[in-house]
């Protein structure tokens, strides 16, 4: 992939020219709502355990992991999410990773997010790289950030994501102001920025 046949955010890179959705229709039903997830404090302390779309439902603090993945080329791998996402539905990310699982580690939920994600297998133990607290109105949620990379060959998982392609540094700067980012991802990957001209 050049990182350049999705830059109109349509194109599919599945391989046969479609927008990737892989049937992911609008009536299909969300994902993972019954998984069971660690609830934590504002110090990033375990307080008890909820279903996921309840603790999204009520605003439940928990954890997340994001893994921004580059290639051999050091493109960065972007994605659009599908419709069928509990929370942001079809907007696009440049990382993968996702909530932890009740007493699962961040570590621990890097490295699976990130071969579930990207479809692959003996991904290298992404980096972690810091942790911050994400709060947008009622949301809030403790965020690792850990970078890998991966020179496999990538296999995404449809029912996670719709499209998807890498792209060098400069053509994600170009695309932040035109397309529809998730905000904690957005958020997370300006705090990486940061973080990189202080290391």
């Amino acid at each position: 992939m050049s990182g350049m046949n999705g830059m109109n955010g349509t194109s599919g890179a599945y391989g046969n020219g479609d927008s990737g959705s892989g049937g992911d229709g609008e009536d299909a039903a969300p994902l993972s709502a019954d998984e069971i997830i660690d609830i934590v404090d504002e110090h990033d302390n375990v307080v008890g355990t909820s279903p996921r779309g309840l603790a999204y439902e009520r605003g439940l603090r928990h954890r997340c992991s994001f893994i921004l993945a580059r290639d051999a080329e050091d493109r960065i791998f972007v994605h659009r999410r599908t419709a069928r996402k509990l929370i942001f539905p079809s907007l696009y990310d440049m990382f993968v990773g996702g909530v932890l699982g009740a007493g699962e580690s961040y570590d621990e939920a890097a490295l699976r997010e990130a071969e579930e994600e990207l479809g692959v297998t003996g991904l290298p133990r992404p980096e972690p790289l810091f942790r911050f607290l994400y709060e947008d109105g009622p949301r809030s949620w403790w965020s690792a950030v850990y970078q890998v990379r991966c020179e496999l060959p990538v296999r995404p998982q449809r029912e996670e994501v719709a499209w998807y392609d890498f792209l060098t540094e400069d053509e994600l700067a170009a695309r932040l102001a035109e397309w529809e980012w998730v905000p904690d991802g957005l958020a997370a990957y300006r705090r990486l920025l940061r973080w990189r001209e202080d290391h």
